[in-house]
């Protein structure tokens, strides 16, 4: 049984401080001190975040009593694994970089859409299951990015699953490509507790549009507008922990300031919320629902609506690198075509049932990430 309690700040190391190509450890250790002393115990990394394990091995295993901080990590057996043997040589690579000896949360890493079947190829479900017979693990789980649909079909055949990771903010609770709320509402019905990523949308909600602010600052002139992303997240049941990849001693100075003593978003706050979801939502966007009809038609097989997902958030945030990034992520790293790739033969938007001018807006795309035959 996982325990839930009030804590509910957890310290994602993903985005830890650098010093040039190097992780700041020095910074990392005052940090971790700081996320300690107010009482936080929950630390996330990956063996796929570069540098990650051996900083927490530096900042935290090496300084403090084993029982005293709860470690994740996770497994990537779809990065670059070509047998069974490559994806459990990550357990013990995580196990010397870190140096914890074992780990409280152990999740297989990013399953959706075409990851998940490495784990079910390689056999990692009955691995994972021999690590916690072994004490190596405490509790199994995984993270998750796709359908509420696929992640009931993952519950359904691994019940041996005793957490799922998501991806849960408030402007992405009903975004038809993320699924918060639906993925979230599909956890909870099979009696999973969450840990909570991108609470504060990979920072854009650290700094939203100023109409957002606006709202924001009006409710609690005091408040951090992460703050409201995060308690938003912390408030849902049966949250274990939410996670922040705080990068600086001053995101973690704010988290703390209002997690210390959580409290959940009143009423009014929730409303609050909710009317900032309003204006994020009625910003110019491409209106696609990622139904991928286009992309069943498309001859070059352009990632169409991940390509929208990232103009949009380009369009919205303002943020060119973060947007860069998903496009990336969501186009390249899928397989896709990208936007340059598109012929102009129009067989996509005879399929869009939204009647959006799917050209033009990958036109917008391909000048919009400087793709045009160079990205």
């Amino acid at each position: 049984m996982i325990e839930i309690n009030d804590k509910k700040l957890g310290f994602g190391l993903m985005r830890l401080p650098k010093l040039g190509e190097n992780i700041d450890v020095e910074q990392v250790k005052k940090m971790t001190d700081m996320f300690m002393e107010a009482g936080f115990t929950y630390f996330d990394t990956a063996w796929a975040y570069p540098g990650s394990e051996d900083a927490i091995r530096m900042a935290l295993v090496e300084r403090y009593p084993r029982d005293k901080f709860t470690l994740a990590t996770k497994n990537a057996a779809w990065m670059k694994c070509e047998k069974r043997e490559d994806a459990t040589a990550q357990f013990e690579t995580s196990l010397k970089q870190t140096g914890a000896g074992y780990f409280d949360f152990y999740l297989l890493h990013n399953l959706g859409e075409g990851r998940t079947h490495f784990f079910d190829d390689f056999d990692m479900w009955n691995f994972v299951k021999e690590k916690k017979a072994e004490g190596k693990i405490k509790h199994i789980g995984f993270s998750f990015h796709s359908t509420h649909d696929e992640l009931e079909l993952i519950l359904k055949a691994h019940p041996e699953a005793e957490f799922v990771q998501l991806q849960i903010n408030y402007a992405d609770w009903e975004n038809p490509r993320i699924q918060s709320r639906a993925c979230y509402e599909v956890a909870r019905k099979y009696g999973k507790p969450v840990v909570i990523m991108e609470p504060v949308k990979g920072g854009l909600l650290a700094d939203p549009p100023e109409a957002a602010v606006e709202i924001l600052k009006k409710a609690d002139p005091n408040a951090s507008c992460a703050s409201w992303a995060i308690r938003f997240a912390a408030s849902l049941d049966g949250v274990i922990t939410v996670l922040s990849g705080m990068s600086d001693i001053e995101q973690m100075a704010d988290n703390l300031s209002y997690m210390r003593d959580f409290k959940p978003l009143s009423e009014d706050e929730r409303a609050v919320v909710a009317r900032v979801r309003d204006v994020l939502s009625a910003l110019p966007m491409i209106p696609c629902t990622s139904c991928d009809y286009c992309a069943e038609v498309c001859p070059q097989d352009i990632g169409i609506s991940g390509t929208f997902t990232a103009l949009n958030m380009l369009n919205i945030y303002g943020k060119y690198d973060y947007a860069a990034g998903q496009e990336k992520w969501l186009v390249g790293s899928h397989g896709k075509a990208r936007a340059t790739e598109c012929v102009k033969c129009g067989a996509c938007e005879d399929a869009c049932p939204q009647h959006i001018p799917i050209r033009k807006h990958l036109a917008e795309a391909a000048e919009a990430f400087h793709m045009n035959g160079t990205n």
